[in-house]
Formats: C-alpha cells, structure tokens, sequence
C-alpha cells in the first residue's frame, strides 16, 4: 500500500490539554494558552562572525570568470606557475578568519 504525501497537513484549530500533564481543575476540552515568548538567543562572537563571513560570500559572485579565463590562457600557453608562498598565506589568513 502506498500513500501520497504531498505536505499538505490539517491544522488543528485549537491546542487541547490531554493525559496525565494537563492540570488539575483545567478542562480536557479548553483551548490551552499560548506559550509566551520568553526565550531568548544570545549568539557567541565566533557565531557572529561566521553570519559576516557568510554575508560578505553571499554577495561575491560564484565565479570569476575573468580570473578563470586568465587561468585557462595561462595553463594552455604553458605559462601557469603554482607560489606555494602565497597558497600557504591564504590557508594561514582563512584560519584566522575561522578562529576570529
């Protein structure tokens, strides 16, 4: 037997107190109150900073298309040199990026 699930769930209209939970002298039938907001979030520094981090990626666009067009050229002409001076200096400023 199969069953269509299409996200498309009744809602109930009202929430009802049932079982041993519900409190002495409340009806099982009363409508329950709605949950007051008094919860809070208070995010860390590093939490705080990964959302800047991923505001300022979500702004850049994906692709550099003139860098990998100059990448392309270069690899083809044979002219392409790797600088693992400036590889490692880019890990080494990511992970202080990381660690705030």
């Amino acid at each position: 037997m199969s069953q269509k699930i299409d996200g498309n769930f009744p809602v109930a209209q009202t929430l009802r107190a049932v079982g041993p939970a519900s409190k002495a002298g409340v009806s099982a039938d009363a409508p329950a109150r709605p949950v007051e907001a008094a919860d809070s979030l208070k995010l860390t520094g590093e939490a705080t900073h990964l959302q800047a981090i991923e505001r300022e990626l979500s702004a850049a666009p994906a692709i550099d298309a003139q860098r990998v067009q100059a990448v392309r050229d270069s690899l083809q002409n044979g002219t392409y040199r790797i600088d693992p001076d400036a590889i490692a200096s880019r890990m080494l400023d990511l992970d202080q990026q990381l660690r705030g």
